[in-house]
């Protein structure tokens, strides 16, 4: 049970919601240390956002990818109300038809009778700063179901598949009551592999006739996916490419018990092998009760360091003098100074500010 709070003292002890039915188990009695110093107009919006509404939940967004003021302190408030939903990251090269396929494995998600939350991230323009966002396009199937809430985000820049604000929109879905998010990755290349640390399952999507298939096992992208699919089955050469990757798993040590990723064909465009998909994320959801506390720590632990070193680096900006980060800059490219010297005095001027 949710413990009713208010907003007058600093700093409180909360206890953690009870899981949804969704299959994972969270301690009802584990205490989260939560700062409540919030503006008390702030209590009803958030009411509205876990009540479902999807306006608020559109603002809450927008709120959090342009980090509006309050972004942080709405984030504080919708942590408590977390961690229920289970994560789906789905990632793989352009054109691997990774939208489609959310689309369709949306429709046997709400099958199920789960709600859903979809961020679709696309790529910035180096050029023009914009992005097309058009990944909502291939999921209009579900633009009228109150049950599912897309989301497109550009990465603003952002490497690794994901955008800077994606794991921050997906808590947000979290708190907003949604049993399963997916996060649909830009086309990615051999080691843009954030989603790992941003998702509780990662699905790597391949695709056959796209040139050699070692190509798509490097290092990286072949390491981060408990389940692949080769999607397109249809076309030529899909059998080849399930072998290959079937070779480079003979070639991995597994322990006792440690899952191995299993291989699945799909053709999206048809919904073949959509069925056979989200049962094996089932399956792969019962095998990592044990292990999903592991995994979340791990992903807790990257997003802490993060937001450390963006802050660190806000703080860093705001000691420094206007203009002067660009000055050393412009030395260290003159040899005037190296890097690593520079490095240190602002390290020892931020501490001491």
């Amino acid at each position: 049970m949710e413990k009713v709070y208010s907003l007058g003292g600093r700093y409180r002890q909360l206890t953690r919601p009870a899981a949804r039915t969704t299959g994972e188990s969270v301690s009802s009695s584990s205490p989260l240390l939560y700062t409540d110093r919030l503006n008390p107009d702030t209590q009803p919006w958030l009411d509205q956002l876990r009540s479902g509404d999807v306006r608020t939940l559109a603002r809450a967004i927008s709120t959090v990818e342009n980090r509006a003021p309050g972004w942080s302190e709405m984030l504080k408030a919708l942590f408590p109300h977390s961690g229920k939903a289970r994560v789906l990251g789905l990632t793989g090269p352009p054109g691997a038809g990774k939208s489609t396929l959310v689309d369709r494995l949306t429709g046997e998600i709400r099958r199920a009778e789960r709600t859903v939350g979809i961020i679709a991230v696309d790529p910035t323009s180096p050029f023009t700063g914009g992005a097309i966002l058009g990944d909502r396009l291939r999921m209009a199937t579900h633009a009228a179901d109150p049950d599912v809430f897309i989301r497109s985000m550009a990465t603003r820049g952002h490497l690794g598949g994901l955008a800077r604000a994606t794991s921050d929109v997906a808590l947000v879905l979290d708190a907003a009551g949604k049993d399963i998010v997916i996060i649909e990755t830009v086309g990615v290349g051999q080691d843009e592999v954030d989603i790992v640390r941003a998702a509780d399952i990662s699905i790597v999507t391949l695709v056959p006739g796209t040139g050699d298939e070692v190509q798509a096992l490097k290092a990286g992208i072949m390491e981060i996916a408990d389940i692949f699919v080769v999607n397109k089955a249809d076309r030529e050469g899909a059998d080849r490419t399930v072998q290959s990757v079937a070779a480079n798993l003979s070639l991995q040590m597994f322990d006792e018990g440690e899952w191995r990723p299993s291989i699945l064909k799909t053709e999206a465009t048809t919904g073949k092998g959509i069925g056979e998909l989200w049962e094996e994320i089932g399956r792969f959801r019962e095998h990592a009760q044990g292990t999903g506390l592991r995994r979340r720590r791990s992903r807790h632990e990257f997003r802490l360091r993060e937001l450390l070193e963006h802050r660190f680096m806000q703080h860093v900006e705001r000691t420094l003098a206007p203009g002067e980060f660009d000055r050393i800059v412009a030395s260290i490219a003159d040899r005037a100074v190296d890097p690593y010297s520079a490095a240190s005095e602002i390290m020892e001027r931020a501490l001491k500010s």
